[in-house]
Formats: structure tokens, C-alpha cells, sequence
């Protein structure tokens, strides 16, 4: 794109309306000064004030030839995940630091991109011209491409993304797109995802259209049969709802879009139901179903993890989790196999990794749809969802583990992109709504599972303890005889993270004796971007584990934030000693796991089953079984457990090969913990998805 100017082209004074066409990639309105009262200046005028624009405004000039080109195909997408051809050509030396800037809005000044490619990813980018497909997800605005010469003395400048990687220079433009990129149905709902209610009967529905115009779910126990019709509520935040920077920047801060929220009402017990939701003058979503919760079903099933975060075909400016992609398909491929047996999502925290970039919770609510508009999608929320310095609790221990980790969102999005059952909710420091999804619990068939959160109060005396105290204390063990406990950072964990020392702690003061004195099954935990189990135990003892046996009502806690989330604690091998951890693995630490994935957990009235599946393959990589028992003279339920070495996954079963040794009081997993304490780590496959 370029400027071409000549006398002749002003040899007449332009009409009122008429304006000087300068290249499409301005951003800014205050460049384009030409109106009619500079249409009356000589044309050596307006020549000179062109001049001094490009010696003023380098940055906002072509720095090449006009033969560079961007063209784009198809120009409408159909709905999110289709991918746009992006094409150029005539590229005059090309460098491997040129880069194609993805900006939405199109009008975004040069800086605000919210992703980039580089033209080396495309096979024939030495020639000058090249093409990359990239899927791209809904942000109810259009998308603008541009392409911009990186030169290599600004590698290594004073702008650098949040990994501390340098952001590629916007100083010299090649080219911008010729038009903007749309979707055939910019409103049309999108982000669909259920979760159970305070009721039995009902099922919530939320999504994310482009207005708050009315919209509707139609739903039924057939597809042809979706009689029943409910109208949707409407939330929406604003950029001053945001805390602080990135999430109320230009850089970070995108139309969030109108978040609905509708509830299918009287559903019978263990039914498959249909479902769609939209309205006729907006357009409607596909048809979808679930099944429908049964509180009475003699077995449960869930999928487990935390820290999962998202994946865009883009580099932007944190960093971004490929390995969801493997999570998601796995999980997808289990829930296939399931059939018409209910099942829910529990992701523990550090839900998208957005941390102020708005556009990627669109990219991680784009990602999970495939599921969570299949079965409930529940969640707790975690320090990159709502740390900040203006946080309302604290407490003067607390200022190594809660930062500035929520990127200026303070639990906004969390709070009004999910809606979980109760009605916890807490007071921000700033003007932002309150902070809600904080601590809850539900019934699902044979197992009680409690929500709590670790990044607010939680100490004896608080609301939550309150809450936690009571709910624990309520569980009928004849209904659900298995509880689980479920919240963001660890009470337990082996990779020795200074920071939270002082958060552990309170945990193992103020919480664990709840969980024991209630004898609470499994206690599962994320934050740590590992798989580790521990045996049961009370203030860091493994009562009975070197017997083997054990009898007692103490917890079983697993570390589960190995969902997609990259960084690694410290217990990672040394590059230069592959087979040696660095930190060593204890005792109470019986299988210490270092693949991403997540856990499905089966339960029946006899057994719980915790399995951990590994993303690079798909199978099975560590199990353990709870047996209920009898409950004892002193209310105490006996823990039968016992765990296998050796298995993996075909379809929907999990088959055991080797010998089982039997059931035992307590945990027998020598062999994995040798395993794992003598450096037997296995490296993550490369997989194409």
C-alpha cells in the first residue's frame, strides 16, 4: 500500500466529503488532517505537510515499495475455529524477522496487536511471498492483518512480552490488508457451557453473544422434540471494571461481548436432553445434549485437572499452553466413549491464562466448547484469575504468594463467565464487582465434592471456614460415602516453592484438621504444573505407610495442575543430568508423575478410582483405589487402597497388565515410588494434533 501524490491530483478544491486516502494502517485520527479547509492550501502546501507527517510519524509509513501485498481468502469466516489464507508477495529482501500482525479490531493502533506469525513459517517466505492458515475465534469485530520488517539492532529493545522475550518492532510497516476480515454472524452465540445448579432438576446453560438482545434455550428429549423454551439473563463488564494494567489497557482490554445465562428447568432424573440456544432474529447455535444429574445413580464420573489454560495459532504476549489441545482431545475421546453416563469437568483453578489479555478467554471458551456444552464445566478460581496488590485480604505473611498474578483482571471474568452453584461472593478492593465462584459443594451420585478457595480468607473465624466447617460436617456418608476437597493451591507438594511456605502452613493449621476430623477422601490440589501423589496422611506422616497398612479416615491429596500450563517446578531433571531429579522425592510422596494430562475419576458406593492420564499417549501413568469400608465405633470410615503399577487405556476401560498384589489397609506402591525416586523419567512425545 502506498501514498501517490501528484500536482494534477489537486488542480480542483475537493467537495466537503472528500478525503485524502492515506494508508489503511493508521491508526489514529489525529493524522488525518486533511479536510476542506486543507483542500484549499496549494498543493506545495499540502505537499510539505505530507513531508514533515513521514519525518514525524516514521512508524505509521510504508518503508518499502508498494508491489508488497496482503491478500486474504475467504474474507467471511462462518464461526469460530475456521481458518483465513492470508497471502503475500513482493517482499523485498526478506528477512526471518519479518512478521504478520493479527489486529481486532482492524482499527487497533500498530503496538495493540493480539498476536503475530512470522513469515518463515511459510515454506516459500524466502522468496518474498508466502501464506499461512490460521483458525480464528469470533470477537464480535472484524480482524485486520499487516506485515512489518523487524530489523535486528531492535532485537532486544525495551519492549518485551511477559516472558521477558523481546515483542517484535511496529517501526517500519511493509503492508496492511486491503479490508477487514468478518464472521457471517458476528452475534451469533458462541462460548457454550453448562454447569449443575443448587437443583437437581435443572441444568445451566451460559454463552457469549455480540449484544443483550433477547435470546432464548429451546430444549427437550429430542431433537425434534425441543418444546420447552426459557429466556436468558444478561451480565456484561466493562473496561472500568477492570483493576489495572494489562486488563483495562488498550494492549490487553477487548469488548468482553454480553454473557447470557439461561436455565433448563424440570429436567427428569439420568436423561439425555437436547438443546440449542440463540433466537430467530440473531440466529441460532447448533444443537447440542447432556445428560441430566441424578443424585441417586450408584456411579460417578468425572475428569480432573488444573492449570490447563488455552492455545491460539499465534505467538502473543504471554505465553500460551499448547498442551490443552492434548488435554481437551483426550478427555473428548473419553467422554465419547461413555456413552449416555453423566459425567462433569472439575478444573481447579488458573482457568485460561488470560491474565489481562481479554481475547484468550474467548480463545479458551472456543477450545473447551466441545465439552463443556456436553457435561457441567465446574471451576475454583486460582491466582492468575484474581491476584492483585489491591485484593482486600493481605494478611502481612501473605505478600510472597499473592501478586500481581491476575493481570488487572481481579477475578472480573472469572466471576461473570462462570456461574457456579451458592452464592459465595466477596467485596474487591477497587470498583469491580464483587468476586463470586469462590467456594461451593454439590452432590454427584456416590461423592460429595466441595470447591474452596485459597486465594481469600480461609482461616478460622472467616466466612469460608464457616462454610467449609459446616458443609463437611453435613455430608451424609450412607448418600456419598466418598468426599473430595478440591482448591487451587497445594497443602501438600515436593517441589519446595518457597513463596507459598507461609500459605501452607495456615493451610495445614487451620484446614487440615478439618479435612481429617471429617475424614475426607481425596484432597486434590493444582498450582504445582505437575502429577504427585502422597499417601494418607495428617501433618506431613504417612500413618502405618511403611507397614503397608493403614486404617484411618486421613486424606489422600494429589497434586493435579498438570492440565497444560508449562512452567515446571523445581524438581525438574538438570539438562546436563536428564535421569536425576533435583529435588529428591520423599517417603510420603508415592508416585511423583512429569506428563501433562488429568485425572478421571470413577465412583461407585464400594470404590473410588483415581486414575492419571498422560497427554503424550493417552494411557494410564498412576491409580488408586479407595474402598469404602464399614464405619467404625468412632464414626471413622475405613480406606482400603491400593494401587497398580503397570496399565493403560483402550476405549473407555482401563485393563491392568502385570500381577495385583490385592487389597491391603493403606497403600502399596513401592514400586512406582522406586521408580520415580531413582530417576525413571519418561520425555513427552512430539504429537501432531
Amino acid at each position: 500500500l502506498s501514498l501517490s501524490l501528484s500536482p494534477s491530483a489537486f488542480t480542483s478544491s475537493p467537495t466537503s466529503d472528500e478525503q485524502l486516502s492515506l494508508p489503511a494502517f493508521l491508526p489514529s485520527p489525529t493524522l488525518l488532517l486533511y479536510s476542506r479547509s486543507a483542500a484549499m492550501a496549494p498543493p506545495r502546501t499540502l505537499l510539505l505537510f505530507l513531508f514533515f507527517l513521514a519525518i514525524a510519524f516514521p512508524e505509521f509509513v510504508p518503508s518499502s515499495s508498494s508491489r508488497v501485498s496482503i491478500s486474504i481468502s475467504p474474507r467471511t469466516l462462518s464461526k469460530s475455529g475456521d481458518a483465513v489464507r492470508i497471502q503475500w508477495s513482493g517482499v523485498e529482501d526478506p528477512s526471518d524477522l519479518d512478521w504478520l500482525g493479527i489486529y481486532s479490531p482492524p482499527g487497533s493502533s500498530h503496538g495493540d496487536f493480539i498476536g503475530y506469525v512470522f513469515l518463515s513459517s511459510s515454506g516459500s517466505w524466502r522468496s518474498g511471498s508466502g501464506s499461512v492458515d490460521l483458525p480464528l475465534v469470533n470477537l464480535r469485530s472484524g480482524y485486520a492483518f499487516r506485515i512489518f520488517r523487524w530489523t535486528r539492532d531492535e532485537v532486544g529493545g525495551k519492549h518485551h512480552d511477559h516472558d521477558g522475550n523481546p515483542l517484535p518492532g511496529t517501526r517500519h510497516p511493509l503492508a496492511a490488508s486491503a479490508g477487514e476480515l468478518g464472521f457471517a454472524a458476528p452475534d451469533a452465540p458462541e462460548q457454550i457451557h453448562l454447569a449443575f445448579t443448587d437443583r437437581e432438576d435443572e441444568m445451566r446453560v451460559m454463552f457469549v453473544a455480540g449484544d443483550g438482545e433477547g435470546r432464548y434455550v429451546e430444549y427437550g428429549v429430542g431433537e425434534g422434540r425441543m418444546d420447552a423454551v426459557v429466556g436468558t439473563g444478561v451480565a456484561r463488564y466493562e473496561r472500568s471494571d477492570m483493576c489495572d494494567a494489562p486488563a483495562n489497557a488498550s494492549v490487553g482490554w477487548r469488548d468482553p461481548g454480553f454473557i447470557h445465562d439461561g436455565i433448563m428447568k424440570n429436567l427428569e432424573k439420568g436423561k439425555r436432553y437436547y438443546y440449542r440456544v440463540g433466537s430467530d432474529a440473531r440466529g441460532w447455535s447448533s444443537t447440542h445434549s447432556f445428560m441430566s444429574r441424578d443424585n441417586d445413580s450408584n456411579e460417578t464420573i468425572a475428569f480432573l485437572f488444573g492449570d490447563m489454560g488455552t492455545w491460539a495459532p499465534y505467538v502473543t504476549f504471554r505465553r500460551l499452553q499448547e498442551e490443552s489441545k492434548r488435554t481437551v482431545k483426550w478427555i473428548l475421546r473419553d467422554l465419547e466413549a461413555l456413552g449416555d453416563k453423566p459425567a462433569f469437568v472439575s478444573h481447579i483453578g488458573d482457568i485460561s491464562y488470560a491474565r489481562g489479555y481479554s481475547w484468550l478467554w474467548d480463545e479458551f471458551f472456543n477450545q473447551i466448547e466441545p465439552i463443556a456444552s456436553q457435561i457441567p464445566y465446574h471451576v475454583c478460581i486460582g491466582n492468575h484469575e484474581y491476584d492483585w496488590p489491591l485484593q482486600p485480604w493481605r494478611p502481612s505473611w501473605s505478600y510472597g504468594s499473592y501478586g500481581t498474578d491476575g493481570g488487572g483482571e481481579c477475578g472480573v471474568p472469572y466471576s461473570l463467565k462462570f456461574k457456579m452453584p451458592g452464592n459465595s461472593s466477596l467485596p474487591t478492593g477497587t470498583g469491580a464487582p464483587d468476586t463470586r465462584n469462590l467456594y461451593y459443594s454439590f452432590d454427584a451420585g456416590t461423592v460429595h465434592f466441595l470447591y474452596i478457595s485459597t486465594e481469600t480468607n480461609f482461616l478460622q473465624g472467616s466466612d469460608q471456614y464457616n462454610f467449609i466447617k459446616h458443609d463437611l460436617e453435613s455430608v451424609n456418608r450412607e448418600k456419598t460415602p466418598f468426599v473430595v476437597v478440591q482448591g487451587h493451591r497445594p497443602m501438600y507438594t515436593t517441589s519446595n516453592e518457597l513463596r507459598d511456605a507461609a500459605l501452607r502452613e495456615r493451610m495445614l493449621e487451620h484446614l487440615e484438621p478439618l479435612l481429617v476430623e471429617n475424614n475426607v477422601t481425596l484432597a486434590l490440589w493444582g498450582h504445582v504444573h505437575r502429577y504427585e501423589r502422597f499417601c494418607p496422611m495428617k501433618n506431613y506422616s504417612c500413618i502405618g505407610a511403611a507397614s503397608g497398612s493403614y486404617s484411618g479416615g486421613l486424606p489422600v491429596h494429589v497434586v493435579i495442575g498438570m492440565g497444560g500450563q508449562d512452567w515446571q517446578p523445581i524438581w525438574e531433571p538438570r539438562p546436563d543430568h536428564p535421569n536425576v531429579p533435583i529435588f529428591p522425592q520423599p517417603q510420603r510422596s508415592m508416585y511423583r508423575g512429569g506428563e501433562f494430562g488429568y485425572t478421571k475419576l470413577v465412583a461407585t458406593k464400594e470404590k473410588l478410582t483415581l486414575t492419571y492420564i498422560g497427554n503424550h499417549d493417552g494411557e494410564a501413568h498412576d491409580m488408586v483405589e479407595i474402598l469404602s469400608g464399614q464405619v467404625s465405633e468412632h464414626d471413622q470410615e475405613k480406606v482400603f487402597l491400593k494401587s497398580t503399577s503397570a496399565l493403560y487405556v483402550e476405549g473407555a476401560s482401563v485393563l491392568l497388565l502385570g500381577s495385583v498384589v490385592g487389597y491391603v489397609l493403606g497403600f502399596m506402591s513401592r514400586s512406582k515410588r522406586k521408580a520415580a525416586s531413582s530417576g525413571s523419567w519418561t520425555p513427552v512425545k512430539s504429537e501432531e494434533l
